[in-house]
This record gives C-alpha cells, structure tokens and sequence, in this order.
C-alpha cells in the first residue's frame, strides 16, 4: 500500500463523553458535530457566544461550564477539542489531554493535533470523510459537492437497511459465493440513479437472485438529461448524479464538452449531434440506439442541450422507449433563455414591461420561418419573447414582425453561446438587429430576445464600448 498521509478512522462516539474547550463560533460548529454523533457534550468557556449557549439550552446532553478548562477535565473523556488563542494554550491543552490519555485536536493548529476533522458527505450511517491533509480545505469541500451531488439521499436508507439484513442474512449461513452476489446485488440497486429507498419484498427478491447464480440480462432505461446552456456549472445535482451512474451517453452537438465529461469515466460517450442546415444524426436512428443499448441491459443517458423538453424531439423519444417497454425519466436543464437572461442580468418579467414570457422557434422542420407563429403575440408591447433556433431565419422573422406592425425601435439583443466562456451579445432593435448579425457572422448557438424588458441590456454595453473607446 501506499503512503497515507494519515489514517482515516472514524469514531463511535454515541453515549461517550467529549471535552469542548472554549466558546467560539468555530467551537459551536465541533459542539454541533459532536452532538450529531450522539457525544455526551462537556463545553467549557469563561466566555462562550450566544449560539453556543443556545445550543446548550436546547439540548440536556450537552453541559456549558462557565469557566476555563482544567487539566482534570479531561480524564474519561473520548475525545478532546479545543479553540484557543496562542500556541501556548494549545501546547497546554495537548499536554493535558495527553496525560489523561485522550486524543487531542486544537482548531486550525495542525501542528498540536493528534487528529484532524475532513469535509464530511452525511448518508449516515453511510458517512463519506475527506481529508487533504490540511493542504487545501477548499478542494476538500469542492469534492465533498461532487459526492454530496452523487450520492442521493435515499442511500441512507438502504445503508441503514444494511445493517438489519445484515444479521439476518448470517442466520441463513449461506454459502460465500451467494453472500458476495448478495452485496453487489445489494449496491447495484442503491447507487440506482432511479432509486427510492428499499421496499417490501427487496430483501427476498435480492436473494432470490443472488442465489439463482449469474445475473439475467434485463432491460436497461434511459434518461433524458438537460445539460444546461453551456456552462457545466449550472448542471443540476440530479443531472450530474444520474451522469455518475452512466453506462452509455448519447450527447448533443451543443452540449458543452465540459459537460460530458462529468459522465463516469467509464461510460461509452456516443455524439449524436442534430445541428441546423448540416449534417445529422437522424431522428429515427438515435431512437433506434436508445431502445437497443437499454435492451442490452445499459444504463443510457440521452445528454440534450438546455432543457430536454423545450424545442427537441423528447416526446417522440419517450413515446418509443414507452411503447418498447424501456423505462425512461426526464431531468430538467437550464434552458437557453434563462442562461441568456442571467448572462445579461435581466428580468424576463421586468414589471410594467412584460406581463409575460412566450419561447418560440423560428426554424420549422424545413428548416424555414414557420407560418404558425401568433405575429399579434410576438408584436405584443407587453411581452418579453425569445427565440431559439433563430439565427437562420432572423431577416425573415424581422420583416414579418415589421409588417405586422412591430415599432422597429423594439430592443432586441442577440446571445451566443449564452454562460460559456466565449459568450458574446449582439444588440440593437428588431429593425436594425439582422444587418447587426449579418454583419458580425456568429456561429455558435444563438438565442434572440425581443422586448421593452432588455432595453438596459442594449443600452449597458453599448455604454461599456464608449467607455472603452475612450
């Protein structure tokens, strides 16, 4: 084995007496941890905060002593802890817990500890610790949020049902070979992306197949997953949870490469991109690997760009994986125009300006303007519009909403690549946008948002450009 550069251990401490020496806020967050893990609590401080002392009153396990801590404190204790003010007081405190034989830990003085706290993902009884050996604390949190996201909260359940089915499964006396099908039955099904917590008649149905032998090849299911607009950052902890769980992941041509890659390194990552006036996949061939890969038993993620259901083809791909007898579910994304909205800070339902938000697609399956657009809603004074799929058709969309009695001063702004690094805005009026747009060519996906709502949105950069000429 490696080195380690220490030794994860965890304590039980429930019903065991811990010392908490001084009454900081950083003393009440190990008081609150210790309390969590069923610790008999003995505070003591000459001068505790307020949350300290409520937290005292709250709960009868837990004693605040009005004074300073005395070596005879800590005899029988567990643990010790303790927030002090020089390198003195924490030598003192060590010394002291040392000669009680009690392990000792000084807050944010490594160098006195006989062990440190990690950042902690709470499945309990499934309890996950992290430990950068006090090098980077914040890279220990940031991967306590990737767990945190993987793991569900239903996990706890079904660790908790571990401990029960446990004991009973060692009355059976089965052989080991059942025993190990058994656990991995058992872990397949509650890192399940799908999963609920374990329900009557699991225990029996687990091993019943753990002792059939080999595993029958069932049928999969498919996700479909909402990537968001660009930005792998605004995935939701579902879509990334489910992503973790991934045998197989079918992704668009928008979807940011950051985004795929927060697919388990092991999944087979299959582009199926569908793009505008260039070559595609078909349709009817991404329905046909859907319903094959989960056929073969696969987890398979359908990986779409902003949110699944907005302007793609989802229900056609749920009504085939239905009538194929696939088990599908949906995640919702951050669609394009919320992205765009953020990106430029503002409202999509300013007051007194938009009394409501209409989304529209400007590219019909022949790739034209479609002839079904509600033009006395676009032209509405009072309504924010945005328009996916735009970029094409945009002169057309223009005149139509101009002969359809639109004020040509209507603030219209152009996003692409909205909340990605290369994120760039064109804007101007639903008169003079097209010549904008025409002009600087953009070739990353576009949404345009049209309304009195985004006339700061085209009048802040355009203040920012002269700023910069100057």
């Amino acid at each position: 084995m490696q080195e380690l550069a220490s030794l994860p251990v965890f304590f039980a401490l429930k019903g065991k007496r811990v010392v908490l020496a001084g009454g900081s806020n950083a003393a009440l967050w190990k008081a609150e941890l210790f309390h969590a893990a069923g610790a008999m609590l003995d505070v003591y401080s000459a001068n505790p905060c307020e949350g300290l002392c409520a937290f005292a009153r709250r709960d009868p396990t837990v004693r605040l002593i009005s004074r300073r801590f005395e070596p005879d404190d800590l005899h029988g204790a567990a643990l010790a802890v303790a927030d002090v003010q020089n390198r003195g007081e924490a030598a003192e405190f060590k010394t002291a817990a040392h000669a009680a034989g009690v392990p000792a830990n000084i807050i944010d003085r490594p160098e006195f500890s006989d062990f440190q706290f990690g950042a902690i993902v709470n499945r309990s009884p499934l309890v996950v610790g992290i430990s950068t050996g006090g090098g980077a604390p914040v890279l220990a949190q940031a991967l306590r949020g990737r767990l945190e996201g993987m793991l569900a909260l239903e996990v706890k359940l079904w660790a908790g049902a571990a401990k029960v089915w446990r004991r009973r499964l060692k009355a059976l006396d089965l052989p080991a070979k059942t025993r190990r099908r058994f656990w991995e039955l058992f872990s397949a099904k509650a890192l399940d992306a799908r999963r609920t917590g374990p329900g009557e008649g699991d225990l029996a149905k687990l091993l019943a197949e753990a002792e059939a032998g080999a595993p029958q090849t069932k049928v999969g299911s498919v996700a479909l997953v909402g990537a968001g607009p660009g930005d792998p950052e605004l995935l939701t902890l579902k879509a990334l949870r489910i992503l973790q769980s991934a045998d197989v992941v079918l992704y668009d041509d928008l979807v940011a490469p950051g985004v795929v890659e927060m697919a388990r390194r092991e999944a087979e990552k299959i582009p199926v991109g569908k793009r505008g006036y260039k070559p595609s996949c078909r349709q009817e061939h991404i329905v046909a690997l859907l319903i094959s890969l989960a056929r073969n038993g696969k987890r398979v993620i359908r990986l779409k760009g902003g949110d699944p259901m907005i302007f793609g083809r989802a229900n056609e791909e749920i009504a085939a994986l239905r009538e194929a007898g696939v088990p599908v579910e949906v995640v919702p994304g951050v669609t394009a125009a919320l992205g765009a909205a953020a990106a430029l800070q503002v409202s999509l339902t300013e007051r007194d300006k938009a009394r409501r938000v209409q989304f529209i697609t400007a590219h019909a399956h022949d790739g034209k303007l479609p002839e079904d657009i509600d033009w006395r809603a676009l032209c509405d004074k009072g309504a924010s519009s945005v328009v996916y799929m735009g970029l094409k058709t945009l002169s057309v969309l223009s005149g139509r909403l101009l002969a359809q009695g639109i004020d040509p001063a209507t603030p219209a702004v152009l996003v692409e690549r909205a909340t990605c690094p290369d994120e760039r805005t064109i804007v101007g009026t639903i008169g003079d946008l097209p010549a904008k747009v025409a002009a600087d060519e953009p070739s990353g996906p576009c949404v345009i948002l049209i309304g009195e709502a985004f006339a700061a949105a085209a009048f802040e950069p355009a203040r920012e450009n002269a700023k910069a000429a100057e």
